[in-house]
Parts: structure tokens; C-alpha cells; sequence
């Protein structure tokens, strides 16, 4: 419940309260909904985003009794109104409130990153599941898991959900006996305030690189990595990829929020840094190949020998760039309590769905589905790929979204350029933008001396295309939608088949 004098005194504290009217019996609220569908008696509704006056009249029928926005509404005479400077910190402050503040109750690790933060976040909740006894919840790309239950197991539309439906599942993963939450963050939700207010025990910032510039994201890169920032500003300790690009912006912002003795940097062994600073974890490859890897970790300061996570880890991912996402996840497990043991028996059990998944054929080479989506992870994989199988041709197959994430297209076109043989341009969540606008702006960048493309913009085509193709030696990746079940086309969702479950139909017609 929440009452309008805890409102009032909330909303005043960060300076966000207008202007109150307190209508007669409503100065209690049992529940709290920006969906005027899910309005009840004593309803407190938020007037936020794509928000409609008729919604607020919706609520007000259902039994609505005082509405939230920034400004005044006619359509709520007689109910109390609530006027505020910032609607989305407004609810945010308003969700945490009316779910008796579940963060407090919740050890949280958080990442953020351009790249990885879903195989990290997977990992260290492989790792704390163990350590907890079942008690970590996940709040992740793929799916938020709240509970040990299969049905308290849901798949994600947002990264990172809106402040209400954050602090819902907070308190209902609470409910459900968790007392660990494992959580990515976008720079969405600090860019919209979906978690503004929120501290996290421990942030983890794993890289930057250009991505989700645009009209619809953040104007300038600038913009975007002040964004990512913000996860470090809102952590009691934080652990940082000193790999990362800006790793002298990242450190000092860490820095200026903790101080440097509650920082964690790891890198690659012998790696170059952008910036001269004491690494307090080094990795080295020991094994890998295309269905597991395995390293080694070394404490190198006093503060990283005190964890006692020095040693041999194995994981049933390949690629150097998983190798940092499993540390990362270690060195925020141990930070959380979980012994080295725990770690080392945990980690090679976890798997993520739609990251590196293979299927061989014997005629038609090896299919490999991956959600990468953006130039870091796509030339990443396509890299490693080249070197572990030195495959005849590399065919990928790969579109790109629409409305958001511009600067993709052209990384896809320079990842293309670098690795790939033959391009199957197609579609991916185009939204509201035309699938072949979008195809021909990758193209734009993709150099055609080096690289085949083809153009197949219905999915499931393309991908027969570039198997049927292939040749026993050849590669054939399936790049940026992993185990998405839903094509975003025109503000709809409309059901698809998973790569994986296309790559399977194909190739057992095929064999």
C-alpha cells in the first residue's frame, strides 16, 4: 500500500513534486499500474511513455482513484492528482516504494556493457546458485527467473524492465525464498530512469564500443557512455574490464564513486591497456576449442589474493571474450561470498541459450547460432571461428534492427568485410522500417571485392540458402537472434521460429 503523504514526502525529497490534489477517500493506494488495463479499486495510475488521455479515463472506469503525470488531465476530475517534473523517476521512486523497497533485501550484482553481459550474468548465476542453495534470481536479455520453479521462469522483452515491473519481480523473487539477484542494466534504463534511485552491491562494467546511437537511443556516443557510467556511480564495489576503450573514463569515474580500493580491474594476460593502472586479475588461455575452454586466473594485488579464486577454471563456451566474461563472474561471486570450489564445479555446467550454439551435418558443414548483434561480438565470433576451424567458406547470415541501433549496420558491413565469404542480408525486428533499407545499409558498408551478398529478406529462406550452399568444410552463422521467438515488424510481435529451430528443420530435411 502507499499513502499520498509518503507520495508527498518522497516526490519532495528529489524535488520532483508540482503540484497535489487530494481527492476526498483517496489518500490510500493497494495498487500501482501504468497499464490502464490492469487498473483496479484504489488503483495509483502512472501517466507515462506512449501515454493517451483516454487511458487515464480507462483507469478511472476500472476504479482508479489517483493518477500520476506531468501535467493536469481532465479526464481525471475528482481523482488524486499528482503532478511531477519527471514522470520516469516518478515511478521509479513510487515502484520501490510500493513494493516496501525489495532492494534492500537482495545481494545485487549488476553488469552493463556493450557486449557480454548476458554470458556474464549467466555465468555468475550459475555460480551463486550453487553457492545460495537455489536462492539467486536472474533478471537477464533472455529471461527473468524469479524463483527455482519452472513456472516462476519468464522470457524478457526489455534488458532491463521498467521501474514497476522491476520492483514487482524484486519483491515477488523476495516471496519466492531469493536473496541474491544477478542483473544486467542498459544504458536504456539509465537513460529513461527505469532504475534511477536503485544501488547495486556490485556493478561490473565489461566494455564500450559504438552501439544503440540513434534518434530512438542516445544521440551521441558521448551520451552513451555516460549512460553506462552511471551502474558505477550506483555500486558500493566495482569490477571493470581493463580491456574496456575509455578505460581512464571508466576508472575515474569508479574511482571518484568508491575509491580505488573497492575496484577489481581483470584483462587478459600481457594485454595493452589504453591506460597505465595496476590490473588486479590477469587471464591465460590454457585450452579451448569450439565446444569449451578452459584458463587459468591470477591474483596479482594483495585485495585479489584475499578472495582466494586464484586457479584453473573451465567453461563450456569458447573464445578469449568468454574467458573475461567468466572472470568477471567469479571475481563478483567470490566478492558475494561463493567459494573458489563452488566456482570451479559450477562454471562448466552453465549454458546460454543462443550463445554459441552448434549443430553439425555431414554435408552441408557446421551451423553455429549466436545472438551476437553488434561489430564487437560479430567480429569477435566470426574471428575465432576463422582460426579454430579454418573453415572453406564462412557464410553468415545477418540483418539488422529497425528504429534503434543504427550504427550496427555499419558494423555489421565492417565485421562482414573482415571474416565473412558469403552474406545473407535479411531480416531482424526491422519494426516500422522497411527490411531491405535496412539490408542495403549494410551493404553499403560491406566491401564486395572480399564478400558475396545475397539479399533474402524472409529469414527462414535465407538461412536455407546459406546451408544448402555450404560444402563439408564450411561455416555457416546464424548471427543476432539466438532463441528470440518474436519478429518485431510495425509494433507487433508476431511468432517466429528460433535460428536454432530453423537451422534443425533445414538440415534434417536436408540429411
Amino acid at each position: 500500500m502507499l499513502a499520498v503523504p509518503e507520495i508527498k514526502k518522497l516526490l519532495q525529497e528529489h524535488q520532483l513534486l508540482q503540484s497535489l490534489v487530494i481527492a476526498p477517500k483517496a489518500e490510500m493506494f493497494t495498487k500501482i499500474t501504468y497499464d490502464s488495463r490492469k487498473a483496479g479499486a484504489q488503483t495509483l495510475f502512472i501517466c507515462k511513455g506512449n501515454f493517451r488521455p483516454e487511458y487515464l479515463a480507462s483507469a478511472k472506469k476500472a476504479g482508479a482513484t489517483g493518477y500520476v503525470a506531468e501535467q493536469y488531465y481532465p479526464e481525471g476530475d475528482g481523482m488524486t492528482a499528482i503532478i511531477v517534473s519527471d514522470i520516469q523517476k516518478a515511478m521509479a521512486l513510487l515502484g520501490a516504494a510500493f513494493y516496501n523497497y525489495p532492494q534492500n533485501e537482495l545481494f545485487i550484482i549488476a553488469y552493463t556493457g556493450t557486449k557480454g553481459k548476458t554470458t556474464s550474468a549467466y555465468f555468475t548465476r550459475g555460480i551463486l546458485e550453487q553457492a545460495t542453495g537455489d536462492r539467486t534470481a536472474l533478471f537477464s536479455t533472455i529471461d527473468r527467473i524469479l524463483g527455482p520453479n519452472p513456472d516462476q521462469r519468464f522470457k524478457s522483452d526489455l534488458t532491463t524492465p521498467e521501474s514497476l515491473d522491476l520492483f514487482h519481480d524484486m519483491r515477488q523473487a523476495i516471496n519466492n525464498g531469493m536473496n541474491h539477484l544477478v542483473m544486467e542494466v542498459s544504458s536504456q534504463a539509465y537513460k529513461k530512469s527505469r532504475v534511477y534511485g536503485l544501488k547495486y552491491d556490485i556493478g561490473l562494467f565489461l566494455n564500450i564500443s559504438p552501439d544503440h546511437i540513434g534518434k530512438n537511443e542516445h544521440p551521441t556516443f558521448e551520451d552513451y557512455l555516460f549512460c553506462k557510467e552511471q551502474l558505477l556511480l550506483n555500486s558500493k564495489t566495482c569490477v571493470i574490464n581493463a580491456e574496456t576503450a575509455y578505460l581512464l573514463d571508466v576508472y575515474q569515474t569508479a574511482k571518484a564513486s568508491v575509491g580505488s580500493g573497492n575496484i577489481y580491474l581483470y584483462a587478459r594476460k600481457d594485454a595493452q591497456l589504453s591506460f597505465d593502472v595496476p590490473v588486479d586479475f590477469e587471464i591465460a588461455n590454457d585450452f579451448e576449442d569450439l565446444k569449451q575452454s578452459e584458463f587459468k586466473l591470477s591474483a596479482k594485488t594483495k585485495k585479489a589474493q584475499a578472495l582466494a579464486i586464484d586457479g584453473t577454471y573451465a567453461i563450456a563456451l569458447a573464445g578469449d571474450y568468454n574467458e573475461g566474461n567468466a572472470a568477471s563472474a567469479i571475481i563478483a561471486s567470490a566478492l558475494a561470498g561463493a567459494r573458489k570450489a563452488v566456482a570451479k564445479e559450477a562454471l562448466p555446467l552453465v549454458k546460454v541459450p543462443g550463445r554459441m550454439e552448434m549443430l553439425s551435418s555431414k554435408a552441408h558443414g557446421t551451423v553455429y547460432i549466436d545472438y551476437a548483434h553488434n561489430y564487437a561480438s560479430l567480429s569477435a565470433l566470426l574471428k575465432f571461428l576463422r582460426q579454430q576451424t579454418h573453415a572453406g567458406k564462412i557464410r553468415v547470415v545477418v540483418g539488422s534492427t529497425g528504429d534503434k541501433g543504427v550504427s550496427r549496420r555499419e558494423g555489421f558491413g565492417k565485421a562482414l568485410s573482415e571474416e565473412a565469404d558469403v552474406a545473407y542480408l535479411t531480416t531482424d525486428d526491422p519494426g516500422f522500417e522497411d527490411p531491405m533499407q535496412i539490408a542495403q545499409e549494410i551493404d553499403a558498408h560491406i566491401d564486395h571485392e572480399r564478400v558475396e551478398v545475397v539479399f533474402e529478406l524472409d529469414r527462414k529462406k535465407a538461412t536455407r540458402l546459406a546451408i544448402e550452399a555450404s560444402t563439408a568444410t564450411d561455416v555457416v552463422v546464424l548471427a543476432g537472434r539466438g532463441e528470440d521467438k518474436y519478429l518485431k515488424v510495425k509494433g507487433e510481435e508476431i511468432l517466429y521460429p528460433t535460428d536454432v529451430e530453423l537451422a534443425q528443420e533445414i538440415l534434417e530435411e536436408l540429411e
